[in-house]
């Protein structure tokens, strides 16, 4: 922070003026390109949903391509200019940016636009980022289900204007701390690839006389009973603990010991529990892989389950069962059962039909000591590395914050 002091006390002394966005650019509506026209290769393209979901703050290339003659078409975004999102389900993501940085024109489609500026383009996409221009931009976004803003009032929205060099300096910083971000991600991504292999190899027996394993068609191992119905109308935060089937692919690890939700009281005598032990297991999904997805319940107490779950009871190491559910020997087998419609299923006596090893308890308890510290390191969000990848994160928003924000040079009067 010092440089940035020295070189705020060298260059502007008085404070850093502010600006409207439009007055130190130019914003271009983009329009007419929809996934449909994506191609294997051709003229390079960002589609405005990508912006929120596949890129960064920066990118050199494009994940998508067009066809030339649609490319002639459409607006266009060179290097250096911002491609900003218009429209998105929810209000963050609204006003996203990534400044493009490679060589050539990209295109761009329909609720998005292009921003083309006088300043250093990572200042700016750093900037759309920060907490000052999250909350000017909320004054002028419109909409319930689909949120929208208007090129004009994004063009409204105030950005503190420092010299070059400053902006330069600014960017040097966080482009640092983004790439120990990025390194850290990339060491989880090689981690989480490690974890897998030895669970895998873990979880995978043979039969033979080395190896004291039996495969055991899970219905003869345990009972399947099927949860209730419940629905978004009957959650309440003080209510009964319970376990949505939707949860168990998007909010629950391996285990758990404290439900993501909890229903209202008085369904209790309509509902059924799962206890210590038991593990769940989401019954419906969107795709085959969600089908079969299992948590561990732990908890001292029972948890409601919903009708689209079944929990298994059984006398195994619940953690190793759990831990089983996720290889491919599982899914394998589970795949067999599942029902392909739109809503993809499987049932109480098809999951008893799937065969899993059942080694000594001993064993079991062996394998569980050596997954769970893998588990830890990869998943963990209080320990290993995405707790530091989390801290990190914390500190880079801290700082980007604080960079970007400057004593305020008072007008001429």
């Amino acid at each position: 922070m010092s440089r940035i002091d020295d070189l705020i006390r060298e260059h502007c002394p008085d404070g850093v003026e502010r600006e409207a966005l439009g007055e130190v650019g130019e914003f271009v509506r983009g329009g007419g390109l929809q996934k449909k026209d994506f191609v294997d290769e051709g003229f390079p393209c960002i589609h405005y949903g990508q912006i929120y979901t596949y890129y960064g703050t920066s990118t050199t290339l494009t994940k998508s391509f067009i066809d030339p003659g649609l490319a002639a078409k459409l607006k266009k975004a060179s290097q250096g200019d911002l491609v900003v999102t218009t429209t998105s389900e929810n209000i963050e993501d609204v006003c996203t940016a990534v400044a493009w940085l490679g060589d050539g024109e990209i295109a761009i489609g329909g609720h998005s636009c292009v921003y083309k500026h006088m300043l250093d383009p990572m200042y700016a996409a750093y900037y759309f980022q920060t907490v000052q221009f999250e909350l000017q931009k909320r004054k002028f976004v419109t909409g319930t289900k689909v949120k929208d803003i208007k090129v004009s009032d994004i063009a409204r929205i105030q950005i503190p204007v420092p010299p070059a060099a400053i902006q330069r300096e600014i960017v040097e910083i966080l482009d640092k701390m983004e790439m120990l971000q990025a390194e850290l991600e990339a060491e989880l991504e090689q981690r989480r690839l490690q974890y897998a292999h030895y669970r895998d190899a873990l979880l995978t027996f043979t039969e033979s006389p080395h190896q004291a394993v039996r495969w055991v068609p899970m219905g003869e191992v345990g009972s399947f009973f099927r949860g209730r119905r419940f629905t978004k109308n009957d959650i309440a935060p003080d209510g009964l603990a319970s376990i949505h089937y939707g949860e168990i692919y998007t909010g629950y690890g391996v285990f758990a010991d404290a439900p993501l939700s909890r229903v209202r009281p008085e369904l209790a005598p309509s509902l059924r529990f799962a206890s210590t032990g038991d593990v769940v297991i989401a019954a419906v999904g969107e795709t085959v892989e969600d089908v079969g997805k299992a948590v561990a319940w732990l908890g001292a107490d029972e948890i409601a389950i919903h009708d689209d779950t079944f929990a298994f009871r059984h006398a195994m190491n619940p953690k190793f069962v759990s831990y089983y559910f996720q290889t491919p020997q599982f899914h394998a087998e589970k795949n067999k059962y599942v029902a392909r419609a739109k809503v993809k299923r499987i049932s109480g006596d098809s999951l008893g039909k799937i065969p899993i090893p059942v080694p000594s308890r001993a064993e079991q308890d062996r394998i569980v000591a050596i997954l769970d510290k893998f588990d830890a390191l990869v998943n963990d969000l209080s320990t290993g590395l995405p707790a530091e990848i989390a801290a990190r994160r914390q500190q880079y928003e801290y700082y980007r914050d604080r960079l970007l924000t400057f004593p305020e040079k008072e007008p001429l009067t």
